[in-house]
């Protein structure tokens, strides 16, 4: 589900706490080198997502932040900020093109263009830290 966070509501954050856990803690940013990533340039995007976008003259960009169940991807569209929690067991990653990672969660997808390495890094970390966390037990099966 798609959220408007540009104010500060406690249901809103709730509900995204619920998808994605709460924000990593000093300790566990430090670890990974950082939760955030740099700034990624929107190559397409599902429809709704899409009419956001289009109705801003400036460029099309979004960042990510990892959390402890799941990632949170953010954009701007005019003065509005908007948010996509995406949970990890939710979360598939393609590598189309060369340059070209897309994320998706069920009818909401988003292509980035990674056309350096840092991009290429932090999508490594994002898979790592989706494998980190798997099932525990073999009756999660």
């Amino acid at each position: 589900m798609l959220y408007n966070v540009s104010y500060n509501d406690p249901e809103t954050r709730r509900l995204i706490e619920n998808d994605v856990g709460k924000v990593l803690s000093l300790r566990q940013r430090w670890k990974l080198n950082g939760s955030g990533s740099p700034k990624l340039h929107i190559t397409s995007s599902s429809i709704q997502i899409h009419n956001l976008l289009v109705v801003d003259n400036s460029l099309n960009v979004c960042n990510i932040e990892l959390r402890e169940k799941g990632i949170i991807v953010r954009f701007r569209s005019r003065l509005q900020t908007y948010a996509l929690p995406i949970p990890y067991y939710k979360l598939n990653v393609y590598k189309g093109r060369a340059e070209e990672y897309s994320i998706y969660r069920d009818n909401y997808f988003v292509k980035i263009k990674a056309n350096r390495k840092p991009i290429h890094d932090f999508f490594k970390k994002v898979s790592q830290q989706k494998g980190d966390t798997g099932f525990e037990y073999v009756d999660d099966l």
